[in-house]
């Protein structure tokens, strides 16, 4: 279970990248959905930064 949350989890801040790749959202945007996601799957650091 846990292997499929965080690929999960990278698939949707994959996604989220694309978003801010295409400026359909900002940086701030971006930050604050990337928070809510690691808060959402128990994600506690930031590897990728």
């Amino acid at each position: 279970m846990e292997g499929k949350k965080l690929l999960r989890y990278s698939i949707q801040l994959s996604m989220l990248k694309q978003l801010l790749t295409l400026n359909l959202i900002n940086e701030m945007e971006y930050k604050l959905i990337q928070k809510k996601l690691m808060k959402d799957y128990g994600i506690v650091s930031n590897i990728t930064a």
